[in-house]
């Protein structure tokens, strides 16, 4: 046995088909595009941060703002576009900008405007939670904008020694959710 439909009901379903069909197929976000927009390639928080960061300053997008906060990774441009990315639930971006005779204030980190003194800068790096426990202890290359990101555990106490030809600093950072994400008051050899 064969139902009829009525033929309202046929057309309304076609006509319906697109509607569903569109919802289906997600589009880009809008932090695909405007990432897209600036010729870097999409991804989480954590991959667009360390793609930011590696970039020679001149291929920074000088219209592209990115700022680092304890939760998300903030994204505009001058065309009005905005966006952000989650952070790691369990992981805190910092990054720290040594400096042997000059520094700028900073809280929250920004990939493309932030400068340190000390581009491509190799020190050794060494982090130590409050019980004494070893989280970084390595080699490490400060990027060419002069800072250095590191990737923490949240909601954590750290003591961050550098050294480097000009001399040695520490610093205790945080990585609560009030923490900065931006440290330019490491001074070597002070």
């Amino acid at each position: 046995m064969t139902v009829a439909l009525p033929r309202r009901t046929l057309l309304a379903a076609l006509a319906a088909t697109p509607l569903v069909l569109a919802g289906c197929s997600a589009g880009p976000t809008a932090a695909e595009e405007l990432l897209s927009a600036h010729d870097l390639p999409a991804g989480t928080a954590r991959e667009v941060i360390d793609a930011l960061e590696a970039l020679p300053l001149e291929k920074r997008p000088s219209d592209l703002l990115a700022s680092v906060g304890t939760d998300v990774l903030t994204l505009s441009d001058a065309a009005g576009r905005e966006a952000t990315l989650e952070l790691p639930a369990e992981e805190l971006y910092v990054s720290v900008a040594p400096f042997v005779s000059g520094t700028h204030e900073c809280f929250l980190h920004s990939l493309t405007t932030c400068l340190g003194e000390l581009a491509e800068e190799g020190l050794a790096v060494r982090g130590e939670d409050a019980s004494g426990a070893v989280l970084i202890d390595e080699e490490r290359t400060t990027a060419p904008n002069g800072f250095l990101g590191l990737w923490l555990p949240r909601d954590a106490e750290l003591t961050l020694t550098l050294a480097g030809e000009a001399g040695e600093a520490t610093t205790t950072l945080r990585t609560d959710a009030e923490a900065p994400t931006c440290i330019t008051t490491m001074q070597l050899g002070a």
